[in-house]
């Protein structure tokens, strides 16, 4: 069993687009989403349509609910000017988006599971298996980490949200949680707000299980930037010079 892990293309189809290729290239027996997929970018509409033709599983993320409601669940103190254009790119995204693709996106689920063999699952969800506004960082402290993750032990775990490739063992079980990183929107935790930079790759993760072994690919691909810029400039997508300058030097 071979399953690709991918999350995080936050409406930026050229990304995703990458990513595909170079799945095109490999033997894989399912794809599975962890959610953070349509809000931000400018091709909302664009990622619905390759996640319909993939047809794999797909998980919630809090961008993907906060598209669909309007109501922030996280505990961020998001300043009122930055909440205005959150929400003038939320308006324009939803009327890029048909009935069915509102639709489809509200039957993302909550956490899925996809058998490894051996007795073994992997469980998939965003932030943690109970919430997808959790934040696994590799500098959670181990009691916390033990708090979002510790009852789920019996299955290898799988999150995205915070856009970090990492693996994290579980405690003194045999078990381990992975982030796959950000397809659409990968950047350094290190850097300063003023100068925020977005990378020119996407990423994401293969993870192989075959008769109780298992083997973890963090993989990281290339993107076309200048067609990123070009679509963002013919989008419409309000505050898209923004979103630009966080790709330029």
């Amino acid at each position: 069993m071979r399953i690709a892990i991918i999350s995080d293309m936050h409406g930026n189809c050229v990304a995703l687009d990458a990513v595909l290729a170079d799945l095109r290239r490999d033997t894989l027996d399912q794809v599975v989403c962890l959610g953070d997929a349509i809000q931000g970018g400018p091709q909302p509409a664009q990622v619905v349509a390759r996640l319909r033709d993939l047809g794999c599983p797909v998980v919630m993320g809090n961008a993907d609910s906060w598209l669909l409601t309007g109501e922030e669940t996280g505990d961020e103190n998001i300043p009122a000017e930055r909440l205005r254009k959150m929400n003038e790119v939320r308006d324009w995204s939803l009327a890029q988006l048909s009935g069915d693709d509102r639709a489809f996106i509200a039957r993302f689920q909550p956490t899925v599971e996809i058998p490894l063999g051996a007795g073994r699952n992997l469980l998939c969800f965003h932030g943690s298996p109970k919430s997808f506004d959790d934040v696994i960082l590799p500098t959670t402290p181990e009691a916390e980490f033990q708090v979002l993750l510790g009852a789920f032990a019996a299955h290898v775990l799988t999150g995205g949200h915070t856009h970090m490739q990492q693996i994290r063992r579980i405690g003194a079980s045999d078990s381990f949680f992975f982030n796959p990183g950000s397809v659409g929107f990968a950047y350094s935790h290190e850097q300063p707000d003023e100068h925020f930079r977005a990378d020119p790759w996407a990423d994401y993760a293969v993870l192989t299980s075959e008769g109780g072994r298992l083997a973890l690919e963090f993989r990281r691909v290339p993107f076309d930037v200048p067609a990123l810029i070009t679509v963002y400039r013919a989008s419409g997508r309000p505050h898209a010079a923004d979103a630009v300058a966080q790709y330029q030097p």
